[in-house]
Order: C-alpha cells, then structure tokens, then sequence
C-alpha cells in the first residue's frame, strides 16, 4: 500500500515591503512521503519571496498555489496562474535539470529556482552553462544553514509571518525566526 502526502496547513502573512505587496494566505501543503521538511519550508520560501507578482503581474486576478510536487515531476513546486489558465510564474525548489527547466520556461512567463542544499554550489557549477540561453529563467541560492532552520518551523498547522525588505525574507513564527538573504545566480 502506497503511503499518502501528508498535509500541512500554513496561514501566511505576507509584508513584502520592496513590493508594496500586504496579504494573507491560507495554504495548503501536500509533503510527498520522499520530501523533507526543509524542502516543504522551502518551497513556502519561495512562494513568499514571488507572491508579490500576484499583484505586480496578474494585477491580483490570478491564482497562487502549491503544484504537486514530487509526485508530478512535470508540474511546478509553486505557481501564479492567471484567470486564462496561462503560467505566468513557475516557481522550483532544489536542483532541477536543464530539460524540464527549459520546458518550464516555454510553458511559463517567468521561472524561478532556488537551490538550497550544500550541494547546489556543485549543481550549479554543472548545469550554469546549459541554462544561459534561458532569458525567462532566474536562478536563485539561499544559504545552506537556512533550510535545517526552516524545517526546525514545520508544524501541521503553522502561524507565519514572512516580511521581505531589501531583497532579504525573514520568516517568523511562534517557533522562532528566520532570516534569508537569497544569492542571485542568474
């Protein structure tokens, strides 16, 4: 018997101040049985850092949502869908290989990555070259450290207040706090 996604649930306040972007969001996490914790944190990372292109780009008519992740390798981590049904943000977490990532961004306006792990460094040192022909494509590295801090948050219902300013994210809970100053790469 397979073993189920199990749910997580995030109400997420959003002060993105570079952005004059200020919402709620109530999300909804499915954590694949193969995923990590911080993996999960990272894709709601992710999806805090870009929400702000729900007003910027869709003009607030569109949808921000959890794809399926790991149990569908062609759908996004994170998405912004416009009421047309079209992609206009495709979002990944980890070290995605340039086939599919090049994929997304024939099927999306803009595609974001962020790598997390200690590895990524490697990964990207691999894969740089392939991806430099990808314009709609920016790639992004958070600091190793952040993800454990991140998982320490995780909890099936979880409270969280994300305030991005000066291109840093720093997520709060009643768990702690963490601070993110995300690396551009491309």
């Amino acid at each position: 018997m397979a073993i189920k996604s199990t749910i997580f649930k995030a109400n997420l306040q959003i002060a993105d101040i570079d952005h004059g972007y200020y919402a709620d969001h109530a999300l909804t996490l499915a954590r694949h049985p193969s995923e990590t914790d911080e993996r999960m944190m990272v894709r709601l990372v992710a999806m805090a850092l870009q929400a702000h292109e729900l007003q910027d780009t869709c003009g607030g008519d569109g949808t921000l949502a959890f794809g399926a992740g790991l149990s569908d390798p062609d759908d996004p981590d994170a998405s912004l869908t416009d009421f047309t049904g079209r992609k206009r943000v495709w979002i990944e977490v980890g070290q995605p290989e340039d086939k599919p990532l090049s994929k997304a961004c024939s099927q999306a306006d803009a595609v974001f990555v962020y790598a997390f792990s200690s590895a990524a460094d490697v990964w990207w040192k691999g894969i740089e070259n392939k991806l430099t022909r990808l314009d709609r494509l920016q790639v992004w590295r958070l600091p190793t450290e952040v993800a454990p801090a991140l998982a320490a948050m995780a909890e099936r219902s979880m409270q969280l207040q994300a305030t991005v300013q000066d291109g840093a994210l720093t997520l709060s809970s009643t768990l702690g706090s963490v601070h993110i100053e995300p690396v551009r790469w491309k």
